[in-house]
């Protein structure tokens, strides 16, 4: 007599929403400490808070798929982004490589999403379908557009801020600015979701969106 199969392993669980915030936006955190708070004169504290900054990334995605089970995508791509730009700043020993990082993400995120769109395959619905519970096919359109918009608008930002002011500033804009305008907008959203078939006792599960860039 054959014996029993064994069972599955126990799923992972998914992240609450606390979790979540603090893998995606934790690395973000930690640059921006590191940068005021680096024992090092001040022309290098950016390429230190650089490369502290590639290691907090490595450490978020490392937790993510230890506790989780999964890297999400944005995740993979921020974190990609961080590694890449953040090593030719340390490589080439300019600051400016860091600093286009946001709106390289930006852009080529509203350029997915787009395309997305026009051939017909919604990508925020492949990666986010069980973050918005009941909602139809054209909350899904609507919702996308305006993350398009979003992120158009948050590169054009992130353009003229570092082009036209300080490193501090610019990087105490990424917390003053971008993330309070990421949180508004997603709170914009809601009454159109709900419009649209959401349902908010289950959508209140899980993580909100929080792009990471």
């Amino acid at each position: 007599m054959s014996e029993p199969a064994p069972a599955p392993p126990p799923a992972k669980p998914a992240p609450s929403v606390g979790a979540s915030l603090a893998i995606d936006y934790g690395p973000l955190v930690i640059f921006f400490l590191a940068n005021a708070f680096a024992p090092v004169p001040d022309a290098l504290k950016v390429f230190a808070a650089t490369g502290i900054f590639m290691v907090a990334m490595l450490a978020a995605m490392l937790i993510s798929q230890v506790r989780y089970g999964r890297i999400s995508p944005l995740l993979w791509f921020s974190g990609l982004m961080v590694l890449v730009l953040g090593g030719l700043t340390l490589w080439l020993h300019q600051e400016w490589f860091i600093k286009i990082k946001p709106t390289l993400y930006y852009l080529t995120v509203a350029a997915l999403l787009a395309f997305g769109l026009r051939t017909g395959r919604n990508l925020l619905k492949t990666v986010l379908g069980t973050a918005y519970p009941g909602l139809t096919d054209r909350g899904w359109y609507l919702l996308t557009r305006n993350w398009i918009i979003l992120f158009v608008v948050m590169a054009a930002a992130n353009e003229a801020i570092w082009r036209t002011t300080s490193t501090s500033f610019w990087l105490a804009s990424k917390l003053w600015l971008f993330i309070p305008a990421t949180l508004v907008f997603i709170a914009c959203n809601i009454p159109m979701l709900i419009r649209h078939g959401l349902t908010l006792e289950e959508a209140a599960k899980e993580p909100p969106i929080a792009p990471v860039d």
